[in-house]
């Protein structure tokens, strides 16, 4: 493998200020691309820049929202003219009961998880070209019916669906789409609560893992490194699901 695929490429990021997205954003960067990321909080985004390194363009914009996904896309190109790999990485995952999904909350999930993911690659799609690729971030949850996921779990199986009809539309021109479907992940798990509901979630949701332990954003930025690279060049519409077989043993 060569540890500078990417040297003189542009990458781009969404939600890549924390978590999967930061993890991603960086593994491109120390393979020599220039790196662009958004995220909707300025403080995060600030620091996420200084942590992935210099040249990083840093975008405050709302994956929910069409027109700051074109915003970003203007900035894109005024500043770089290109995307060479594109990780639609931008998502929210409120996980309640049935009976406490309110319609604020459906319109946010379904908003960010699946309209702001078809928009972002509508946007992008003039600035790539043949031999680009795009990875859009899915879950594991696409797959399984676990309580309290109905709203999350819906919109990510559209994503898994979305990597194979977008792969169908940009065909002829040469861009190859494909998701990664991670399981749970050190940096984005249960942040809220009190901390000995927290740790008995944390302790079932890691007993349900074969490997018995969650997985890193560096381990989910190895798969999408390779679906955007060369290395990658006959993977085209396919899930790579990382999740330590959780959904799959």
């Amino acid at each position: 493998m060569n540890a500078r695929r990417f040297q003189g490429k542009i990458a781009v990021v969404t939600g890549g200020n924390s978590g999967i997205g930061l993890g991603v954003a960086k593994a491109y960067a120390q393979e020599g691309a220039q790196v662009a990321i958004t995220g909707r909080n300025a403080k995060t985004l600030e620091a996420a820049a200084k942590e992935i390194g210099d040249g990083t363009l840093a975008i405050q914009s709302d994956a929910g929202r069409v027109g700051e996904i074109e915003a970003a896309m203007r900035r894109i190109k005024e500043r770089f003219g290109r995307i060479d790999a594109l990780f639609v990485n931008a998502g929210v995952a409120k996980l309640v009961s049935l009976e406490q999904v309110t319609e604020e909350l459906f319109d946010e999930t379904v908003d960010i998880n699946l309209k702001g993911v078809f928009f972002t690659v509508q946007k992008a799609i003039p600035l790539m070209s043949k031999g680009t690729a795009i990875v859009l971030n899915a879950s594991i949850n696409a797959h399984l019916g676990m309580p309290g996921t109905t709203v999350y779990g819906a919109t990510k199986a559209g994503v898994v669906n979305m990597a194979k009809t977008l792969s169908a539309e940009l065909l002829e021109k040469g861009i190859r789409v494909n998701a990664v479907s991670p399981g749970p992940i050190t940096s984005s798990l249960l942040r809220d609560g009190p901390q000995e509901r927290l740790q008995e979630t944390k302790d079932w949701i890691q007993s349900q893992v074969p490997l018995k332990r969650f997985g890193t954003p560096e381990e989910i930025a190895a798969g999408v490194l390779y679906l955007t690279s060369s290395e990658s060049a006959f993977v085209l519409g396919s899930e790579l699901i990382i999740d330590g077989g959780m959904a799959t043993l």
